[in-house]
């Protein structure tokens, strides 16, 4: 077990909102929340990038930008140039979806190359790197040679759900992601997590970043559970 105070918990979090809906106002919403709360990442749509750096900007927190969300359904260049666009208006930190249609044709070699080039940009740039794998379209034995092919690319984080399919982060995809990935590679948990026991048991399997929309109502939860401010995962 280990010892967490609250604001430690609350650095867990990406604070997300990724409503096609979401309006200027949303997004400096979910930004002051961050603040408030001392979230690790604001998760925005790419097109927000300009906006909540913006607002970010002098604040320890972040600016997360989906790329290729939520399909993954783009090549290459559009995913890499999506990338580029976004880190050149604020974003430093990228989750992107993989091509799951190249997962099913077994393509393994595309996958890297895809892996590779958006995590060469993001390293060039010192900017943060998750592999969003979608794990709802995908069997074990693919979920594990993504795994093995993050080996050896090194992204800073593989993720397990966008939140847009059928199902998001599961205690069991923890367990085989952290299981087949080394120690050097981080795990996102996300989609699904409401509450404080889902997000306790994400961070006991291995997760170190937790994607919610629901961090401000799983912080309040944890801090009435604290006691003297800590709370042992």
């Amino acid at each position: 077990m280990e010892v967490y105070n609250i604001d430690q918990l609350a650095r867990f979090i990406d604070h997300t909102n990724l409503k096609p809906f979401a309006t200027k106002e949303d997004m400096h919403n979910l930004c002051e929340e961050a603040i408030n709360y001392h979230f690790k990442m604001v998760a925005i749509n790419q097109v927000q990038s300009k906006v909540c750096s913006k607002f970010l900007t002098g604040t320890d927190i972040h600016t997360g930008a989906a790329i290729s969300f939520p399909l993954g359904q783009t090549s290459i260049a559009a995913k890499v140039a999506e990338t580029e666009d976004a880190i050149k208006n604020g974003a430093n930190e990228i989750d992107y979806v993989i091509n799951i249609t190249e997962v099913k044709n077994k393509n393994w070699s595309y996958l890297k190359q895809e892996m590779e080039e958006i995590v060469t940009v993001c390293r060039n740039s010192n900017v943060i790197s998750k592999v969003i794998f979608e794990n709802a379209y995908l069997t074990d034995e693919e979920k594990i040679e993504l795994c093995t092919i993050a080996n050896t690319v090194e992204p800073d984080f593989i993720k397990t759900s966008t939140g847009f399919a059928p199902s998001g982060a599961t205690f069991e995809d923890i367990k085989l992601m952290r299981k087949h990935t080394k120690e050097t590679v981080q795990i996102k948990a996300a989609g699904g997590i409401r509450d404080a026991e889902t997000f306790k048991q994400m961070i006991t399997l291995g997760a170190t970043r937790i994607g919610t929309s629901s961090g401000i109502e799983i912080i309040k939860s944890l801090t009435k559970e604290a006691e003297n401010g800590e709370i042992s995962i």
